[in-house]
């Protein structure tokens, strides 16, 4: 019992550090050849640890075999070693017309590029500029420039810089780098809650400071939530 827990914990290290040096990237495409490797890497794992005759060595050996730690270092290196493993986009749609031929090669039929442009929130082919089936599968669209909606940019309205929102409290953790970068102090913050009558932040369920660095906050025993009127 214990050889298969100590079995099982150093094979998790081992497969996390696999899937870490993957990349992030990698692992958000998951092509049909990362896919194949994904299950791979978790029989051949779990073959040390349901049968102790096997030797460590040999399943760390065989999962390392694979060669995708060092596919993914390539792909990284060299656009055709990418486009080899995990392919290049397909433009189905060009200003407006069917790529009849990508699609025959793709095994697409008018059915399926229908249901993908309403998937995407097109339903109508005719405000469709550009579509492009990505690597990985989904459809990226770009509709004809008559057909996106209105910008602040076109309507030439100025708009302040948005930042990006930040947890700063979440079950009862406190994140003081989140803080930081938000722009409030904890002095700040904790004078907000004071005046809501919040005087301990084991009291907050969730808080967050959204795009223009308001403060948001939800009690643990209320469904009561407020924000501030003003940034910092």
């Amino acid at each position: 019992m214990l050889i298969i827990l100590i079995r099982t914990i150093v094979l998790y290290f081992i497969i996390l550090f696999v899937m870490r040096v993957m990349g992030k990237a990698e692992l958000s495409k998951m092509s049909p050849f990362q896919m194949i490797v994904s299950f791979m890497i978790a029989e051949l794992a779990a073959m040390p640890i349901e049968s102790p005759d096997i030797s460590m060595i040999s399943g760390v050996t065989a999962i390392f075999t694979l060669l995708q730690v060092l596919i993914s270092l390539l792909s990284i290196k060299s656009e055709r070693l990418k486009n080899l493993f995990s392919g290049s986009p397909s433009i189905l749609i060009e200003k407006g017309k069917i790529n009849k031929k990508e699609m025959k090669r793709l095994r697409l039929t008018i059915s399926d590029l229908l249901e993908a442009l309403r998937i995407g929130g097109s339903p109508s082919l005719s405000s469709v500029e550009y579509a492009v089936m990505e690597s990985n599968g989904n459809l990226s669209i770009i509709q004809k420039a008559q057909e996106k909606p209105l910008t602040p940019a076109d309507l030439a309205i100025a708009k302040s810089p948005e930042s990006m929102p930040l947890v700063l409290i979440s079950d009862g953790n406190f994140y003081p780098q989140n803080l930081q970068a938000s722009g409030w102090t904890e002095t700040q913050m904790d004078s907000e809650l004071l005046a809501r009558g919040v005087t301990s932040r084991s009291e907050v369920f969730f808080a967050f400071c959204d795009e223009q660095s308001r403060l948001h906050v939800f009690l643990t025993d209320s469904s009561d939530v407020f924000a501030t009127e003003v940034s910092r």
